[in-house]
């Protein structure tokens, strides 16, 4: 018998060294998913707290500034240790927060191990380009230096990850960081920070105030997009919320790294090897309970192989285990919390409405168990309209058929996301096509894997509607810094570019 999750999560939180202080009678309220119980209550940030500690912030980044770069990697690299030492007590935390299958929760703590990884190797490699000038005796580069401080808006479904994806790397590029977490998954924000406190602990001291949390609703969100101490806020979330922050931000000319909505879709063409494609599928519609910004939510089968193929996916929706995702046969857990159910509930009602023909997508009665729990929903739709134009944030799975591969693509893209897109086929034509200028239009285009479980190595991001952010890996660490271009003359003469003539009299 599993002890309750209210148990075991205030067992976790003590062993990950939380303050006790934090946790109590009053404040922000912290339900887990899995049985709907209250667990704790969180003392939250006030308005006047949250501006201290964004001054705070930027005195901080006054001083780490001054760090040189791997030096700076040094505090990453330990954090990653840290992370190492703990990822089996965080990822529980993550579980019994965001409700996720235990793999998935481990997953996810193991990407914010991997991305100190790259961040420390990043640590030894900000570098600038040096530039032909057309002038003589001169030198011109570019250098890159540390903007300031980074706020960070996280979602709940990946409470600590998206953190880690900003911090790391605006870290070494010697930025400070404020994060204000979700409000429905505080605690494995208030346990990561008492990790990275631990790491600064090793280190020898941080600048008080680099790291800092936010922790409360909304109001914090708005405070830290406005401050003019925060030169750049990166934030998930819905495309609702992108535009509000995305304004607010452009006003004061601050930057944003903006990962919003992804109504993601992936192609069955005739060639695919199918056995594969339904791992893919599988994983990437039902993993998290379809509560990931990755999640596939469209799936595109040429007409051909559409009974073959769907016939084999509706018996994996039909027996795909629900429940405590602390089990180890489980692979959906909960819903995060009632109003997702209720979305789900509308879009389903709204699709049969339509005439499609549903497999799943009812309640599920978990024994000793009050959260909301749904079968997943696989939606055989007779077009590509109504509620597939739009994400809900749900395991709902929409399935159209095309006829060639160019209508295929159009419909594809035909929405307002541009997060991530998969083909499986073995053509390569198909194939070249699909990542080509020609094909998919998101920022994440994948030949016979799924739209879901995006690699730290690759920057992560979207278009359209998903607002052309891009964190983790590549050259994203170009959005935590700012350019400046340098030319150096070194002779005793001062021609000037374009032939320009400015002839003054010095005597």
């Amino acid at each position: 018998m599993l002890p309750s999750p209210r148990e075991q999560a205030l067992s976790l939180l003590e062993a990950l060294g939380v303050p006790p202080a934090r946790l109590g009678a009053q404040g922000l309220a912290v339900h887990s998913p899995i049985d709907g119980v209250l667990i704790t209550h969180v003392t939250e940030t006030s308005p006047a707290e949250a501006s201290a500690l964004i001054k705070q912030a930027h005195a901080a980044f006054v001083q780490w500034r001054k760090i040189p770069a791997p030096r700076r990697g040094e505090f990453v690299r330990l954090l990653g240790e840290e992370l190492r030492l703990h990822k089996q007590t965080l990822g529980q935390l993550v579980t019994l927060e965001a409700g996720k299958i235990l793999s998935e929760g481990l997953g996810e703590v193991q990407e914010m191990i991997d991305i100190c990884d790259y961040a420390v190797g990043l640590s030894r490699q900000l570098f600038g380009l040096t530039i032909a000038t057309e002038r003589p005796d001169h030198r011109m580069m570019e250098t890159w230096h540390p903007l300031g401080v980074c706020g960070v808006i996280s979602a709940f479904n990946f409470p600590v990850a998206v953190w880690s994806w900003n911090a790391a790397i605006a870290l070494v590029c010697g930025n400070a960081v404020v994060w204000k977490p979700s409000e429905k998954t505080p605690l494995t924000a208030l346990a990561t920070h008492a990790i990275a406190e631990r790491a600064a602990k090793r280190f020898g001291g941080l600048p008080e105030g680099l790291l800092s949390l936010l922790i409360g609703g909304r109001e914090l969100g708005a405070l830290l997009v406005e401050d003019a101490h925060v030169p750049l806020v990166s934030a998930t979330g819905s495309t609702a919320m992108g535009r509000q922050v995305g304004p607010k931000l452009a006003a004061r000319f601050a930057r944003a790294i903006l990962e919003l909505g992804g109504n993601n879709a992936a192609i069955i063409a005739p060639s695919a090897d199918l056995d594969l494609a339904l791992r893919g599928i599988a994983f990437a519609a039902i993993g998290t309970a379809g509560q990931r910004c990755t999640t596939l939510r469209r799936l595109i089968v040429h007409e051909s192989i559409y009974e073959a193929f769907v016939s084999k996916l509706r018996r994996v929706y039909q027996t795909v285990a629900i429940g405590d995702p602390r089990q180890p046969d489980v692979l959906v857990g909960p819903l995060i919390d009632a109003p997702a159910r209720a979305q789900m509930d509308k879009a389903l009602n709204e699709a049969r409405a339509m005439g499609a023909q549903v497999t799943g997508g009812t309640h599920v009665d978990v024994p000793h168990l009050k959260g909301c729990y749904v079968a997943p929903a696989l939606v055989e739709m007779p077009r590509h309209d109504g509620p597939v134009l739009h994400e809900t944030f749900a395991p709902i799975l929409y399935v159209m058929r095309y006829q060639n591969f160019e209508d295929a693509i159009t419909m594809q893209n035909s929405v307002g996301a541009g997060l991530s897109s998969s083909l499986f086929t073995l053509d390569m034509r198909e194939a070249e096509r699909f990542v080509s200028v020609e094909g998919s239009d998101c920022g994440i285009a994948n030949i016979n894997i799924g739209p879901s479980g995006a690699e730290i190595g690759g920057a992560f991001g979207g278009e359209k509607e998903t607002g052309g952010g891009r964190e983790a890996g590549s050259d994203s660490w170009k959005a935590y810094m700012r350019r400046a271009t340098n030319t150096v003359n070194y002779g005793t003469t001062l021609p000037l570019a374009q032939g320009v003539s400015f002839d003054i009299t010095t005597d």
